[in-house]
């Protein structure tokens, strides 16, 4: 894709030049959705409140020793670019002894480093390094499954008896001529048995395993190798919460916890309701309701919670949660804020179309109605395709970009990025299957092509393998649009992608309004403009942000009295399109896709 004509206005470019650590912050009691205080809170808020998290696929982020898959002294090595950036924490994904089956996520050692990535030593480099650069570390936790070459797992599944037996989730199955067997059942048939139930994996076929060392099956949520453990027994809780003890004490700020909704399974074995038609396997569509988000799992987040605050400085729990509603996200964060401190807000990030009422709509639902609960908006993670490619439209695909980011950065919210996000890096696929690297792919292709095109290395420069990799051949090839989307060139662009991030980033850390300030949509009927007022919590300036989300040029007129801003005119900190440096309120003129983002008082 050729690259959109960009033109940005920087106020105050030392904003980009110098960002200097977070200050410490106070923020305001918070306001529930019902209009009343929640709970004051003293003192100097949680770094978290505010952050910019930065998620690294350490496979695909900076190799330096030559093997084509990046490694944790890369990470090291790439930490300037990071601090330059502006962000406050990077989340890894799973970088524990694995067989690689799901590429980290089956776990077959918590408390060890894969020799793929390197060592402990390194691991305790880099969290040296980048503490000395003001950015913490996350590691990415799998409370649901482990590997099946995990100890726990080759012990449980050793005999019927053994102590481990319940570790996991094992059942006898029902026979095959049984009367409300269905047909998807008998397809798995093992020694005239069946599986217990209608349940479907993740990633296709069923979700019940047999083995026949023991003639029972076991339950797996994702693939076979990935088996469930058992939440229902107190020794498996206290066994992951020891994992949890190790890393916090190695000092690592907290964790995001994988695939939480999916801890407990019903314990009746009920079948799911058909939906009807197929899936991308070709598996009956099926609901997930008696594998997903039961009610268990919120007492394991309270016990967590409880294993991170029994450690000093602010540690953090963020959860991957994929909920149905703004209600549903509320109970994640738990009574009196009780559970995660930040579970992750997709319902912004993968509208998946750029309809203002749609964005205007969720934004206020986290503004308004998670009881003053700090939201994290994300929009790109490792297992779904780049925003850039389900938000572009093939012409304005910068331009649109600069959107997701202003919305990601200007809003009351945590920030989660995706590495390449800022530089537009752009989902690859696989063109054949043979080219397959990710499982899912290899099991859904050609519906399906896996998560392969989202998961390519980051792009540094121009150079041969983007300066990713010295290697012949890396581990999933480097797309060609590295030639002209890479860090080196966009650095030296004050008007690309990654600049108009860093600014943004640094705007929101220096600016009050953005930093704190309440969030009040304004212009609140128009189809096409996303306006809102951050309001400044100190009686300073507040900022306006304008997005037309149309390739047509809009007028917007602002009367802003109402939310105590008294100037006809607005000062530009930001923009893109030729808004200007200075706009009256009364006639704000946004060009197709523009972005402004100005200083009201």
């Amino acid at each position: 894709m050729s690259p959109y004509s960009r033109r940005v206005i920087l106020a105050g470019l030392a904003f980009v030049l110098i960002l200097s650590a977070a200050p410490l912050r106070t923020f305001s009691a918070p306001v529930s959705a019902q209009g009343h205080q929640i709970a004051a809170q003293t003192g100097p808020a949680p770094w978290w409140q505010h952050a910019v998290f930065y998620e690294i696929y350490p496979r695909s982020f900076q190799d330096t020793n030559g093997d084509g898959v990046g490694d944790l002294n890369g990470i090291t090595e790439r930490l300037g670019y990071l601090e330059s950036l502006g962000v406050n924490a990077m989340w890894l994904t799973p970088i524990y002894p694995s067989p690689q089956v799901d590429f980290g996520y089956d776990i077959s050692n918590y408390e060890a480093i894969d020799p793929l990535y390197g060592t402990m030593a390194d691991l305790d480099r880099l969290l040296a390094e980048a503490k000395a650069r003001h950015i913490r570390v996350l590691m990415d936790m799998v409370l649901n499954h482990t590997s099946d070459q995990h100890p726990w797992f080759i012990e449980s599944r050793s005999s019927r008896s053994n102590p481990k037996r319940d570790w996991y989730v094992w059942n006898n199955g029902v026979p095959a001529d049984a009367p409300v067997v269905t047909a998807f059942q008998k397809k798995y048939e093992h020694d005239g048995r069946v599986p217990p139930n209608n349940w479907e994996s993740l990633f296709g076929g069923s979700a019940w395993q047999w083995d026949s060392q023991t003639a029972q099956w076991y339950y797996h949520m994702f693939y076979p190798q990935q088996p469930d453990l058992n939440w229902r027994n107190p020794q498996v809780r206290q066994a992951m919460y020891n994992v949890c003890r190790f890393w916090l004490s190695k000092g690592v700020a907290g964790f995001r916890l994988d695939a939480i909704e999916t801890l407990f399974e019903d314990p009746q074995l009920r079948d799911e309701k058909l939906l009807g038609g197929v899936n991308a396997f070709g598996d009956p569509r099926e609901s997930d309701s008696r594998q997903n988000d039961l009610p268990e799992m919120h007492e394991v987040l309270r016990q967590l919670r409880q294993v991170v605050d029994s450690y000093p400085g602010d540690r953090v729990l963020v959860g991957e949660a994929y909920t149905r509603n703004t209600q549903d996200l509320l109970s994640m964060y738990g009574l009196h804020g009780r559970q995660l401190q930040l579970p992750m807000d997709t319902q912004v990030g993968f509208i998946n179309k750029l309809d203002v009422s749609e964005f205007r709509r969720k934004i206020f639902d986290a503004e308004n109605l998670l009881d003053g609960h700090v939201p994290l908006f994300v929009f790109d993670n490792h297992d779904n395709p780049r925003s850039w490619n389900r938000y572009g439209d093939g012409k304005h695909d910068e331009a649109i970009a600069k959107i997701l980011a202003t919305i990601l950065l200007t809003t009351r919210s945590a920030a989660l990025m995706y590495y390449g996000e800022e530089i537009g890096m752009v989902t690859t696929p696989p063109k054949t299957r043979a080219e397959v690297q990710d499982p899912l792919g290899k099991l859904g292709w050609p519906k399906d092509k896996g998560r392969d095109g989202e998961r390519t290395p980051m792009q540094w420069d121009s150079t041969r393998n983007a300066g990713f990799s010295t290697a012949e051949r890396t581990w999933l090839p480097v797309p060609p649009s590295f030639r002209t989307v890479n860090v080196e060139s966009e650095e030296h662009s004050p008007d690309s992608l990654l600049n108009w991030y860093k600014t943004l980033i640094a705007l929101r850390r220096h600016n009050s309004a953005l930093d704190s300030g309440e969030n009040i949509m304004v212009d609140s009927k128009d189809p096409n403009v996303l306006s809102y007022l951050r309001k400044n919590p100190a009686g300073g300036p507040s900022v306006l942000v304008a997005m037309n989300f149309t390739a047509k040029p809009r007028s917007v007129s602002y009367h802003l009295k109402a939310q105590g801003i008294q100037s006809a005119t607005a000062k530009t900190l930001l923009e893109n399109g030729g808004v200007g440096k200075s706009v009256e309120l009364r006639r704000v003129a946004l060009p197709p896709f523009a972005v402004l983002v100005a200083e009201v008082q």
